[in-house]
């Protein structure tokens, strides 16, 4: 299949200036260069200013369908928009700088609007989870100022295996990380996205 449909997330508060964001479209071209007929879909999750989860959605989101209202309805239209849209796309590719060591809130709250048990995730009759976003690629573009894959830095890195349990979690198993790292360290700043962009290998 010479093409892909890609969802491109960005959680960056750097704009033009962020890595992550760099390292996300370095991302995206190398799909293209291998899917040359692929389009791309960018979501930028700060600029979106997606909403925390308030009370009165969570009650919406476990609400039954025959009982909904409109104006439960109402409150589920961007949960469900962006449900339908990660589900129509082949592949992701999530800008996910480390900041105090885990992801940025406005990546939680996409996370959080997609998290719909019975749409996107439901139980078995033992009670184990069953993920319903199936057959993705997902593509996770970290950037941070230290080193997180060494064995120290491995105890503080809540971005990588964070998102590799919730997708997968969610049946997006099959996720690949991508890392701009020790941006603020001396010795290697100056390499560390064109290490990071040299690493990348598309499946």
């Amino acid at each position: 299949m010479s093409s892909k449909k890609i969802l491109q997330l960005n959680s960056s508060i750097m704009g033009e200036q962020s890595y992550s964001r760099k390292l996300g479209n370095a991302i995206v071209e190398k799909i293209q260069e291998k899917y040359p007929e692929s389009t791309v879909e960018h979501l930028d999750l700060v600029e979106s200013n997606i909403p925390h989860l308030s009370p009165a959605t969570l009650q919406a989101m476990f609400t039954p369908a025959e009982y909904q209202t409109d104006e439960s309805k109402q409150r589920l239209d961007l949960s469900d928009k962006l449900v339908k849209q990660l589900f129509e796309a082949d592949m992701i590719v999530i800008g996910a700088p480390l900041i105090n060591r885990t992801i940025h809130s406005s990546l939680k709250a996409w996370i959080d609007h997609i998290t719909r048990r019975g749409i996107t995730f439901g139980y078995s009759a033992e009670g184990l989870p069953i993920g319903f976003i199936k057959d993705k690629k997902v593509y996770v573009a970290m950037s941070s100022g230290g080193i997180y894959t060494d064995e120290q830095g491995k105890l503080h890195d809540f971005v990588a295996p964070y998102l590799q349990s919730f997708l997968g979690f969610l049946g997006m198993t099959d996720l690949s990380v991508f890392r701009a790292e020790g941006l603020h360290v001396p010795v290697v700043k100056d390499t560390a996205l064109q290490k990071g962009i040299d690493s990348i290998v598309i499946d």
